[in-house]
């Protein structure tokens, strides 16, 4: 794994730190290869059940990709590879939360956007840049899902950043907070979700993805699929079983 992200697990949460503190934590070859191997790693790693994805330093959660070493690629549109995006070309069954100090700019953006949940500080600075830059934005087309039509819109053609609190209330940030709780903020968010059963969690995941853009009929015949299998688990057996012994249930994903 590239040191350019960093991998370590306590209390089933795995944090992945973007790691170029001294370039914003710009996204180089290097670092989106480390993104690569390491959600394969949060993917099959039994030990962790929910992952924090968060930038190294207080001046930037990620400020995209690093334009200077486009610039000598000279590249043009991305390949489908270019980048793990989590739902599309790679598959993370667990939940994810994006931990955002400082900015989170086109790719930075890009990748709180495909994480689950997202808890930011203060200085949380969001904006889709790429109109500034020349570049595309395709990436983005899952936001009309997350934010209204308009002021989507006005993003991308400005590329004009909101602030945490602005982005909390048109629904993109689940919580704001100063911005030495984010990671505090985060793991106790994390382990709000730890407390419930696995395999519900990747089952409302699920969804999410399948009732988005269907009418309410099929969503509810997809979720009926998706958490069949739930209902029949040992763990939903499990949890009514803990509740009448009064403790806590012991899920163990099956």
């Amino acid at each position: 794994m590239a040191n350019e992200v960093l991998y370590e697990v306590a209390e089933k949460v795995a944090v992945i730190t973007l790691n170029r503190p001294e370039k914003r934590n710009a996204l180089n070859a290097a670092m989106r290869q480390g993104l690569w191997d390491t959600w394969r790693r949060f993917e099959a790693d039994d030990t962790a059940r929910v992952a924090i994805l968060a930038g190294a330093g207080d001046k930037a959660f990620c400020a995209g990709v690093d334009l200077t070493e486009m610039s000598v690629d000279r590249r043009g549109v991305p390949p489908a590879n270019f980048m793990p995006d989590l739902g599309r070309n790679i598959e993370i069954t667990k939940p994810t939360i994006a931990a955002v100090r400082g900015i989170a700019y086109a790719g930075g953006w890009r990748l709180v956007q495909m994480c689950d949940l997202c808890v930011a500080g203060s200085s949380g600075r969001f904006a889709i840049t790429e109109a500034l830059v020349g570049r595309g934005m395709a990436w983005a087309a899952p936001m009309v899902h997350m934010i209204p039509p308009r002021v989507f819109l006005e993003l991308m053609m400005t590329g004009k950043p909101i602030t945490a609190q602005r982005a909390y209330e048109l629904g993109f940030v689940n919580r704001v907070v100063d911005d030495a709780a984010v990671m505090t903020e985060s793991h106790v968010l994390a382990q709000s979700i730890i407390a419930g059963a696995p395999l519900v969690a990747a089952a409302a995941k699920k969804m999410l993805q399948a009732a988005m853009g269907v009418s309410a009929e099929a969503g509810l015949r997809a979720a009926e699929a998706i958490f069949e299998p739930v209902y029949e688990s040992a763990d939903a057996k499990e949890g009514p079983l803990a509740f009448q012994e009064k403790r806590k249930p012991n899920w163990r994903g099956i």
